[in-house]
């Protein structure tokens, strides 16, 4: 009777420990599946800093869009009533299992399969973006309209009074390193970062992007800034921030601590772009601005450190950061131009009328825009939408009303968030 319970004992460990090993074997398989995509999509493997004998082996075999999708399904089946033994492993197959999905939708547009916006994002990044028509963004416009001096039609007037805030070309460097810097400062204050993180800043141009991080692994990022256009003062403290600190570059570094290193979940080792992961990536980005910087900090930061550096009049401080905050509210009508332009409602032309007239977009900077719908499609919403949902996840975590502890719940919920498996439906 003993040897019999004993073994049935054993027979249930066994089981345990097989059910745990099928997740790790499908995130191994993952992995090989995102660097199997990117041999048809040179842009699909954002980061990849695993072992490189697995991207050698990928380009090597350069399997079939069928036999990958074939794979990825059969990875999707295989998780099939995994549960995870506890929160962490349960986000973790969640995780996995969208990840995945996101891999066939993919490579169902690699193949030619054509999706609404909708369904393209809901496929990729597990979310939809709100939609609103253009009397919405009218009224958000006379807003606007208010606050900006001169005459005239008020996209002219409001890129006449934004050019007064050009960061000069000479100064630039000295701008941003003052503001990385400052986004560095502010999130070592409130988190431990990894040690030895590090990144490496470059000026470029021709690109459809303003800024970008290239995550390399061991906590080290090549961050990038576009020139090609005109740098507004404003996007020091937001590409800072954004890029980098408490961004994409603490994002993936944390990532790789307590999920690659701690807990040998591979999966994170490896990056596509276009899945759920990069809501959270985007969205986390950008509340991280206003989580090192809150309003009066930022305004006070920008008028007494970058203005002068950049030999602006810091007067105007106050006026500008509220331009900018009603020009934030303006955010989603992008969202909506995407959508009309993807789906051949609107003309590459009357999308750029759209961008100028109604997201007040620079001028110079909207064919750049919609070159960025071309290439990127529906990854648009991952900014805003992102923000709001980790925004409105993070709040939900603050209990206390004094504000030295909230601050401090503040930043614990979203270090949490960056270093967990989260994707945006865990977020509702």
């Amino acid at each position: 009777m003993k040897k019999l319970v004993a073994g049935g004992l054993a027979l249930m460990l066994a089981g345990s420990a097989l059910a745990a090993a099928s997740v790790q074997d499908v995130a191994e398989r993952y992995r090989k599946l995102v660097l199997a995509v990117g041999q048809h999509d040179p842009n699909y493997v954002d980061a990849y800093y695993g072992p490189p004998a697995l991207q050698q082996q990928a380009v090597k075999e350069k399997r079939s869009l069928a036999a990958i999708r074939k794979d990825a399904e059969a990875a999707i089946a295989d998780l099939a009533g995994q549960q995870g033994k506890d929160a962490d492993e349960a986000l973790r197959v969640d995780f996995l299992r969208k990840q995945l999905k996101a891999i066939a939708a993919r490579i169902d547009m690699l193949d030619g399969k054509k999706f609404t916006f909708d369904e393209e994002t809901a496929l990729l990044y597990d979310a939809v973006t709100p939609h609103y028509d253009r009397a919405h963004y009218e009224a958000l416009l006379k807003k606007i309209d208010q606050l900006v001096p001169g005459d005239g039609p008020l996209p002219q007037r409001v890129q006449a009074f934004r050019a007064r805030f050009v960061i000069p070309q000479d100064k630039l460097k000295v701008v941003m390193d003052a503001a990385i810097a400052a986004c560095r400062a502010r999130t070592a204050k409130e988190m431990a970062l990894p040690e030895k993180e590090s990144f490496v800043l470059e000026f470029v141009k021709n690109k459809p992007w303003s800024g970008y991080n290239w995550y390399k692994g061991d906590a080290h990022s090549l961050i990038q800034i576009n020139t090609e256009f005109p740098i507004y003062i404003e996007r020091a403290v937001d590409l800072g921030c954004h890029e980098g600190y408490p961004g994409h570059h603490v994002y993936n570094a944390l990532l790789e601590r307590h999920l690659v290193k701690e807990k040998n979940w591979v999966e994170f080792s490896v990056y596509p772009l276009y899945s759920p992961m990069s809501l959270i990536a985007e969205g986390s980005a950008n509340y991280g601005i206003e989580m090192a910087f809150p309003d009066e900090e930022r305004v006070a930061f920008e008028r007494d450190v970058l203005y002068p550096l950049a030999g602006l009049d810091p007067k105007l401080a106050g006026q500008y950061a509220e331009l900018q905050k009603l020009l934030g509210k303006l955010s989603y009508a992008d969202n909506d131009n995407a959508q009309h332009y993807l789906e051949g409602r609107f003309t590459r032309e009357q999308a750029i009328e759209w961008l100028v007239n109604v997201a007040l977009y620079p001028p110079e900077k909207a064919g750049q825009r919609v070159q960025f719908y071309e290439g990127l499609r529906g990854y648009v919403i991952n900014y805003n939408l992102g923000k709001d949902l980790v925004k409105a996840w993070v709040e939900k975590q603050v209990t206390s009303k004094d504000p030295a502890e909230a601050r401090a719940q503040r930043w614990a919920a979203f270090k949490q968030l960056l270093s967990s498996p989260r994707l945006a439906s865990s977020l509702q």
